[in-house]
């Protein structure tokens, strides 16, 4: 054999031990690569298990760190908690440069941010109020019941157990997604009017004032639960102002067959039952809850309508406005004024000097992802300040009122 051959074989042997080498130290690995490895392994072995801990029990951990927010050393002895249905910034900010005058929630010096995600990016009425009023996440259109649509307990339900004095007060029908989902449990908000109005009936809430006087007396099992209601000492009207200053101990008005009509026909209707409720639900000098709902600042923006978003905002301002004066006099109460969600991807492009009017767009007819802000005035104001889910207002609620601990 000759030099230069046995020198190829040489590198041809050389060549093949360094691939084999090769081969096996990437089989088995080096002990300290393998020790890296198993270490790697572990950190996000632990990363996995920690993250699948949390998504099974993210609604026990996101309360247990919000508990953390509640600096205030005063509870409220009395809470209003105020839903501008679809009320995002915008419809805040058009209602407020066409103001007049300053607006009641400019009063306003605690704010915060609500994340209105159900278990879809876009929540819808029914979701986002099961949200606020139970602490849970659910489906859309499902009213206070989880995803597996088992009933979910309200914190209007919890103050009942608790001897509050409750009531609720909508420019919709009371039977519509945001209030039923303080009282009822259904597991679709469609069709299901005369069922939320029995449901309501199977409830000791002291104020219900809205529209929707067929799901009560217009009924297939030819109950007449305004009847009903009569027997068990509410005071039933058609008119808030028939009412006049007597202050009943209970209070049933509906003042529609179906859905209330705009502002122009149902008059001073919001502020005046915001009024009448408060005094209702005083009366005893004992704690209270109420739930008043501006619906139709919704319905317009599903309508694309500014001119219509603008006269409810100032509607429900008003009730807001009376809800402060009370606060502010009594000193005990909480007033709380947020949205479910916005409606309509409202925005506000300039001013038109010809009609003297802004400009508006609108990106949708349906409901938006945006945040919306809340309000918080009284005992307790503080903890409603930062960037939350919509849940932690029900925890928020339940811990400031003394209801229990977080579950």
């Amino acid at each position: 054999m000759t030099k230069q051959a046995i020198s190829l074989f040489s590198k041809n042997n050389l060549i093949l031990l360094l691939i084999a080498l090769l081969g096996l130290i990437l089989f088995f690995g080096s002990p300290l690569r393998k020790k890296k490895y198993a270490q790697e392994g572990q950190f996000y072995e632990q990363v996995y298990l920690e993250s699948l801990k949390y998504k099974l029990t993210e609604n026990k951990k996101d309360s247990i760190r919000e508990q953390r927010t509640y600096v205030t050393k005063s509870q409220p002895k009395n809470v209003i908690f105020m839903i501008g249905d679809g009320m995002g910034l915008t419809q805040i900010s058009a209602a407020e440069i066409m103001a007049e005058d300053s607006m009641a929630l400019e009063r306003f010096r605690h704010i915060g941010l609500s994340k209105t995600k159900s278990t879809k990016l876009i929540t819808d009425s029914a979701a986002g109020a099961t949200a606020m009023s139970t602490g849970q996440k659910t489906h859309n259109g499902v009213i206070a019941m989880t995803k597996e649509l088992k009933p979910l307990k309200t914190i209007l339900e919890y103050a009942e157990e608790a001897s509050w004095v409750t009531g609720i007060v909508t420019t919709s029908t009371v039977t519509h997604a945001t209030p039923a989902s303080f009282y009822g449990h259904q597991p679709t908000r469609a069709k299901v009017n005369r069922q939320l109005a029995a449901q309501f009936m199977e409830h000791d809430i002291e104020v219900l004032m809205g529209g929707g006087i067929n799901y009560f007396n217009d009924r297939d099992d030819q109950r007449d639960l305004l009847e009903e209601a009569r027997e068990r000492g509410y005071f039933v009207t058609e008119d808030v102002e028939q009412i006049g200053e007597y202050v009943p101990s209970k209070l049933l008005c509906l003042i529609s067959t179906g859905q209330p009509k705009r502002l122009d026909i149902r008059g001073n209707f919001l502020p005046l039952a915001t009024n009448k409720a408060i005094e209702v639900l005083a009366k005893p000098k004992t704690n209270f809850f109420l739930m008043v709902e501006g619906a139709q600042i919704d319905w317009a923006g599903h309508a694309n309508n500014s001119d219509y978003i603008i006269e409810e905002m100032f509607d429900f301002d008003k009730a807001v406005a009376h809800a402060l004066d009370f606060a502010e006099k009594d000193g005990n109460t909480l007033v709380l004024v947020t949205a479910d969600h916005e409606t309509g991807g409202y925005a506000i492009n300039g001013w038109d000097k010809e009609k003297e009017k802004l400009k508006t767009e609108f990106t949708t007819g349906y409901h938006t992802g945006t945040m919306v802000p809340v309000f918080a005035y009284g005992p307790g104001a503080e903890s409603f300040a930062g960037i939350y889910e919509n849940t932690e207002i029900f925890y928020k609620l339940k811990h400031l009122m003394g209801l229990g601990n977080f579950q």
